[in-house]
């Protein structure tokens, strides 16, 4: 069980690393950028939204962004190496990451 809700919890942060880093590709906004990962990190838990490969796709293609399904799954490797890291001292955004993936596992 333990593991499943780390694994869960290293999801979460994935996607909300892909999620800013694809938000800057996009050319959004520092508030545009918060709340498309959060969103990116909420579906790292819904069953029927957790695609982000699909997601992220699809969000280039309607920002004009030419698909490159081999950088973004790159990114998705270094994000999830990342995601698997001890932090030192949390900030803002792993205090999200956390309250998202409780707010989602209950």
């Amino acid at each position: 069980m333990a593991g499943m809700r780390t694994d869960a919890m290293r999801m979460v942060r994935r996607n909300k690393l892909v999620g800013m880093w694809a938000a800057d590709k996009m050319g959004f906004s520092r508030e545009e950028a918060k709340a498309y990962s959060d969103g990116l990190a909420r579906d790292a838990l819904d069953v029927d939204r957790n695609d982000i490969l699909a997601t992220i796709r699809r969000d280039f293609h309607e920002a004009g962004i030419p698909p490159c399904d081999e950088e973004v799954q790159e990114v998705m490797t270094a994000s999830w190496l990342q995601a698997g890291k001890p932090t030192k001292g949390a900030d803002a955004s792993d205090v999200a990451v956390v309250q998202i993936a409780r707010t989602l596992m209950k």
